[in-house]
């Protein structure tokens, strides 16, 4: 197993993290025990993962980063940022369905740098509590995604922090090509001022998704 990041770990084509939480699982992944444990990170539930293995340059999410996340869901890919950041970081997760918040909430009694937020990321009024952070990442299935990314990230990210959008192309125009679509939202960041970094494509791990990392 070698690193490939600071504390993520790759074996063959699949990713792991140190579970910061030994002996418990989240989503039913693998834990592999050798000199620590370790948890199999599963890029066809993760677009942070499936971006990593298709070709990151830089991964801005590190021991004690501040992140942001806006879609945080049930917490599988925050969790794998919880391990990472580890105790002295912090994870605002922000999730605006009741159903899965609950389940977010039961992660966070586990992971104690997981801040869960039951929150609607149009309204940054009701979480403007929140620091300066080093990374917003935004994984929201709404054809805004891109203007609502950038309104949080105005607010809340520092300077020269990462943003990552996560695009599903179905969620903002079902009647383009995907291509069609991650160049679109590319360039949307760019006229607001952001530099992209990169635009990784997510397949196979997840269909008609791609990875925007930019630059504040």
């Amino acid at each position: 197993m070698s690193q490939i990041f600071p504390w993520i770990f790759k074996e063959g084509k699949i990713l792991f993290t140190i579970n910061l939480v030994p002996g418990t699982k989240v989503y039913g992944e693998k834990l592999i025990k050798k000199d620590k444990e370790y948890r199999e990170w599963d890029a066809e539930r993760s677009k942070l993962c499936a971006a990593i293995l298709n070709g990151l340059n830089e991964m801005p999410i590190k021991e004690e980063s501040k992140i942001l996340y806006l879609g945080a869901s049930t917490g599988t890919t925050p969790s794998h940022i919880s391990d990472i950041v580890g105790k002295k970081g912090i994870v605002y997760s922000v999730e605006f369905s009741e159903r899965v918040f609950r389940n977010l909430l039961q992660l966070a009694e586990k992971r104690s740098n997981i801040a869960p937020i039951f929150a609607d990321a149009r309204k940054i009024e009701d979480y403007n509590w929140v620091e300066e952070v080093d990374v917003v990442y935004c994984d929201i299935a709404d054809p805004q995604e891109g203007e609502i990314a950038i309104r949080n990230s105005e607010k809340f990210l520092k300077k020269d922090g990462i943003l990552f959008v996560a695009i599903k192309s179905q969620s903002i125009d079902v009647t383009k090509k995907p291509e069609v679509v991650y160049k679109e939202e590319k360039n949307r960041l760019e006229q607001a001022g952001y530099k992209v970094l990169q635009l990784i494509d997510l397949e196979p791990w997840q269909e008609k998704h791609a990875m925007i990392v930019a630059r504040k």
